[in-house]
């Protein structure tokens, strides 16, 4: 099917009112009536005009009509699936149909059946959105572009604080247009979380690695930690264990109007690659003094001693 630009043929404006088309109709129809007119195209010319005006005058053509976009004048197009959707009774195939008699054919439904097509609600979009953990604990917005039906729009839209990796938040009514009045469907949001050079999420709650020296492992200390909001003072137990979990209550990610997970330091203990002379002298000391091995059992500790 090849398209035709009717305003163009008519010369008007596209929000061009009826008096405005009947107006320029009548002009361009003295112009080239074959009785009138010594050109010899003035017939083809005269019928394009009628044919233009015929579908304008006609407030249902003209709605079918603007209802199918713009296209390259004179080249070959097919509708939309949205307009295929609205105008049910629009036959299946376009190839060999002329855009005069497809709009004829839909003007052919009666008054009726044109007021009463069942309403029907937009089609649900999905989308993915990567967002951060400080953005996932407090909320955020995105500006999204998203595709219905071949056509591009831009949304913003609001995460709200809480959100996890794998969420599925639904955004009622800025999914696909509704036909016939109909309501808008929804827009599917996919939550995933970027990843964060200190912690890693695991539902919840929060991990990230501590490194520890051998002596604040063995004899306890006070660290200050990181933390998704300010940093925080953290108690490291005497005889703490490597790989041992130490807990930090509500410093996890949120829940949407609920409590916080925990944030965990996973405890690394790290020894010095490089002693003084006295340092390693003191090593060699505790050496001497100590019984501990790890590679024994620690109810048979006792016998090495």
């Amino acid at each position: 099917m090849k398209y035709k630009d009717y305003y163009a043929i008519l010369g008007v404006a596209k929000d061009a009112d009826l008096d405005q088309i009947k107006k320029a109709y009548r002009k361009l129809a003295r112009t080239h009536h074959p009785d009138l007119s010594k050109k010899s195209d003035a017939e083809a010319q005269f019928k394009e005009v009628a044919e233009a005006y015929s579908t304008l005058k006609d407030p249902e053509k003209r709605e079918a009509y603007d209802a199918l976009g713009r296209a390259r004048v004179g080249g070959d197009f097919t509708p939309p699936p949205s307009w295929q959707d609205q105008y049910q009774d629009a036959p299946s195939s376009f190839d060999q149909m002329d855009l005069a008699d497809l709009l004829a054919s839909l003007n052919q439904r009666s008054s009726r059946s044109y007021q009463t097509r069942q309403a029907q609600a937009g089609q649900d979009l999905e989308n993915t959105v990567e967002i951060g953990l400080q953005e996932a604990l407090v909320g955020t917005t995105r500006r999204l572009k998203i595709k219905e039906h071949g056509q591009e729009k831009e949304l913003e839209v609001s995460i709200p604080a809480g959100v996890h990796a794998g969420k599925k938040l639904r955004l009622k009514g800025l999914g696909g247009k509704g036909l016939n009045s109909g309501p808008p469907g929804d827009l599917y949001l996919h939550i995933e979380l970027l990843a964060h050079p200190v912690f890693k999420p695991l539902g919840r709650d929060l991990y990230f690695e501590l490194a520890l020296t051998p002596w604040e492992a063995v004899l306890g200390c006070e660290i200050e930690i990181p933390t998704l909001e300010e940093p925080v003072l953290l108690s490291v137990p005497a005889h703490t264990k490597n790989a041992q979990k130490l807990r930090i209550k509500s410093r996890g990610l949120g829940v949407p109007k609920g409590s916080r997970g925990d944030l965990y330091a996973v405890v690394h203990i790290e020894t010095p690659s490089e002693l003084s002379v006295e340092e390693e002298q003191l090593y060699q000391k505790l050496r001497e003094l100590s019984s501990f091995n790890p590679r024994v059992q620690p109810h048979t500790r006792g016998a090495q001693k």
